[in-house]
């Protein structure tokens, strides 16, 4: 029995549709169910993968997957979580340890620079309050430039928007892609 509120579209995909999807997946690599799903609305998936933060940025790939497991962690989105440890924490040089604790209440600060604990700190702020305190402000801006920051803030907006979007319509876990640790 599914859970999902929308299912995904099956193949063959309308030449747009499969045209967004090409932009965003590996070749050879079938479109993700939350891509599927959202096809139903074309224009929101184009929007949505036009509005995508994954290429190379300002900031280190190891730091956007921060700001992205802690966000969605926060979020309860363990869809999202598990196909970006799934996709990118081997890659970002994550341990076990590190994947475990960007879901914890509290990060242990063994396992992280001061970068990345600001990072975290940063996403459970904006997930609380969408506010940022002038202390993790000082904290950040001494680790990050303007360009960077506003690079931060965006990816925490736009992975909340994305935690919805998977966590409304039920999109259901992909085949091999881990869970919140238990």
């Amino acid at each position: 029995m599914s859970t999902a509120r929308i299912q995904p579209l099956e193949a063959p995909y309308d030449p747009a549709v499969q045209a967004a999807f090409d932009k965003v997946m590996p070749p050879g690599v079938p479109p993700l169910k939350l891509f599927r799903s959202m096809a139903h609305n074309p224009r929101v998936l184009q929007r949505l993968i036009a509005g995508g933060l994954l290429d190379p940025g300002s900031i280190s790939l190891r730091e956007r997957e921060v700001l992205i497991l802690r966000t969605t962690a926060r979020c309860g989105a363990e869809y999202e979580w598990g196909v970006h440890v799934a996709f990118f924490a081997e890659r970002a040089g994550f341990s076990a340890e590190q994947v475990a604790d960007s879901c914890s209440e509290r990060p242990e600060p063994s396992l992280w620079s001061a970068a990345e604990l600001a990072l975290m700190e940063l996403a459970d702020g904006l997930n609380r309050s969408a506010r940022v305190e002038e202390g993790l402000w000082q904290r950040l801006a001494s680790h990050f430039s303007d360009a960077q920051l506003i690079e931060c803030l965006t990816l925490v907006g736009f992975y909340h928007a994305v935690s919805f979007v998977v966590n409304g319509t039920g999109v259901e876990r992909e085949a091999g892609v881990p869970r919140f640790p238990r």
